[in-house]
């Protein structure tokens, strides 16, 4: 039997994804053409490897039983081949994607867009915004990165903690607050803007409030933190934000920032990859700068 070692590819797709059409995305095919695909590897193992249950496809045992030999297969040869290759990033002609939140992405953007033109000048790098299913588009190729909170829950994302931030409490400089000691009870009682990408008006401060026989009144929940940080320079109200990531934007505006009189924990700043990239030189290279980068901006003074 020859080996076609692009249908292992095909099959690690297939077994990631669970469909046809998130396999022939990643692919960059046809969901006709990775069907016959799927039919040639059919016929060589003998298994149906996905079979149709609704609307969706489920792999059979046997499927199962081989998947993670076949993700090794398959990420050893991509390794073996990379080594091979003599690497150099000023010839690498690729478009570096990395999703987080808006504040990262404006703390983050200007050092490592600098670093990208400067030993880099063919790549290009793309932000987009957070997506509100964590991981699905670094599992189907999408995003080179990740950078936000959350460890990720897959096995076949890999992730690093490159730190911490904390969270610290931002008001105008007008604000009747602004001008002595924040106490429990006044932070309490002032009105509250969250950051919420889903619009939660309710989070983590709440509980720990409860727990201090308080409550606070949420007005408004904003979709990002420079939303948050601007409705709060336009009125009386308060907003929490990681302190070191938000600090320029906060300058910026002329914000108050104090520290919150209230137990929280810390916010770890993740970043997540697929294992896919693991082989993969320039994409050591820009987690690489992307660590450096965070580093600095979570040093004290740094930001």
């Amino acid at each position: 039997m020859q080996l076609d070692m692009n249908l292992l590819v095909a099959l690690d797709a297939l077994l990631d994804e669970g469909s046809v059409g998130g396999a022939a995305a990643r692919m960059h095919v046809s969901s006709p053409a990775m069907s016959r695909t799927l039919d040639r590897i059919r016929h060589m193992t003998g298994d149906a490897i996905l079979v149709r249950t609704g609307r969706a496809m489920t792999p059979t045992p046997y499927a199962l039983s081989i998947q993670t030999d076949v993700h090794d297969v398959v990420l050893r040869a991509r390794t073996v081949l990379a080594r091979q290759s003599r690497f150099d990033i000023a010839e690498v002609e690729r478009t570096f994607t990395i999703q987080c939140h808006d504040a990262l992405a404006a703390a983050l953007g200007p050092p490592l867009l600098a670093a990208l033109r400067k030993a880099a000048p063919r790549a290009v790098l793309r932000m987009p915004a957070e997506s509100a299913s964590d991981a699905q588009e670094l599992r189907q190729g999408q995003v080179d990165l990740q950078i936000g909170a959350a460890v990720p829950a897959h096995g076949d994302v890999l992730h690093e903690v490159l730190g911490e931030d904390r969270p610290v409490v931002v008001m105008r400089a007008r604000h009747p607050l602004a001008g002595g000691k924040l106490t429990l009870r006044g932070y309490a009682e002032a009105e509250h803007v969250t950051v919420s990408r889903r619009g939660r008006l309710r989070d983590a401060v709440d509980d720990a409030l409860a727990a201090q026989g308080l409550a606070r009144r949420v007005v408004a929940a904003a979709p990002t933190v420079a939303a948050a940080l601007a409705w709060v320079a336009a009125a009386d109200l308060v907003t929490l934000v990681p302190e070191r990531i938000s600090a320029g934007t906060a300058r910026s505006l002329k914000l108050k920032v104090m520290a919150i009189p209230l137990r929280t924990p810390a916010l770890p700043v993740v970043v997540t990859w697929h294992r896919r990239h693991e082989g993969d030189q320039a994409h050591a290279w820009l987690r690489e700068q992307v660590r450096r980068v965070v580093a600095t901006l979570l040093a004290p003074g740094g930001a």
